[in-house]
């Protein structure tokens, strides 16, 4: 069973990717907030960007994961969910990401694959009850539903595999991810039982603005801004979005605190080159009240 611990951490041990990926160079994998257990989907997508090898710190709130991500002595960065093609966005995270002074230096979609795991030995007929996050439980009714299981939810996936591993239950199973059935040496007698088949998570590579470093090949960004709201003002900083040949492949509104129905926008943009990104950039700034780019990377791969 995997024993990941959090290092102990200089700020030469930074994050350092090029083209989306932990440098080659770095002599020791870096240590990465997320928030859950192991063998959670945030430490399954922490591996597939940083590698196998990569340490993470796990934390029992994405406040949390903020506050460890922040810290340049605390970690080298985190991993935050942001956003999923099913449910929608995770708005309380835009909202402490907004507050944050972290920089988004990547991004995962992953595909989440939900497993049924049982103890060794445990047979289908042998299972009562089945334990998992309700959202977990949510995703794969159309096949639990076969079964006369009682359905226990718990508050997270990864947790619910690690205590099925220590209490050795013979009449328990439990949902999680393929890493939490390595992890805690469970068998997976229901693979993919999930019922919808494009299930993605998006996840957010997070960094301190004093240890983040330019990407190289960045095509992406993310940035906030609000207008004077004056009639026509935000369809005019989308025109100038557009006419840039820039791919706008997400808009979100937010309502600015102490406002009276203002709201500010976070954009994903996509683009060919950093001077397209730039100049665009320039010219919204002229339309715009207030403007802040919270990261340039590069758009993410998606993985199984």
């Amino acid at each position: 069973m995997s024993n990941i611990k959090p290092a102990k951490l200089t700020e030469t041990n930074s994050v350092a990717a090029t083209n989306g990926r932990q440098h080659k160079s770095q002599t020791k994998p870096s240590s990465i907030a997320i928030q859950g257990f192991e063998g959670s989907f945030h430490q399954v997508a922490a591996r597939h960007f940083f590698g196998k090898d990569v340490e993470v710190i796990c934390c029992n709130t994405f406040k949390e994961v903020i506050k460890t991500a922040s810290g340049k002595k605390l970690s080298d960065g985190g991993m935050m969910a942001i956003e999923n093609s099913i449910a929608g966005s995770i708005l309380p995270n835009y909202n402490l990401l907004q507050k944050s002074k972290l920089k988004i230096t990547g991004e995962v979609y992953l595909h989440i694959r939900q497993n049924l795991m049982v103890n060794p030995g445990v047979t289908l007929e042998d299972i009562k009850e089945v334990h998992s996050h309700p959202m977990a439980l949510q995703q794969c009714l159309e096949f639990l539903d076969k079964y006369n299981w009682k359905l226990v939810e718990t508050e997270d996936t990864a947790l619910s595999a690690k205590h099925l591993h220590q209490h050795k239950s013979k009449h328990i199973a439990a949902i999680a991810s393929e890493l939490a059935a390595q992890l805690f040496e469970l068998d997976i007698i229901g693979p993919n039982i999930h019922t919808q088949s494009n299930n993605y998570t998006r996840f957010l590579v997070l960094q301190h603005e004093d240890l983040a470093e330019v990407i190289e090949n960045a095509n992406k960004a993310s940035v906030n801004f609000h207008t004077d709201h004056s009639r026509g003002s935000l369809a005019k900083v989308l025109t100038q979005i557009a006419d840039g040949g820039i791919n706008l492949s997400k808009l979100q509104s937010f309502p600015i605190p102490g406002s009276d129905f203002r709201y500010s926008f976070h954009a994903d943009m996509e683009f060919d080159s950093l001077d397209q990104f730039y100049s665009v950039i320039r010219d919204i700034k002229k339309t715009t009240e207030d403007l802040k780019i919270y990261g340039v990377y590069k758009k993410g791969e998606h993985f199984s």
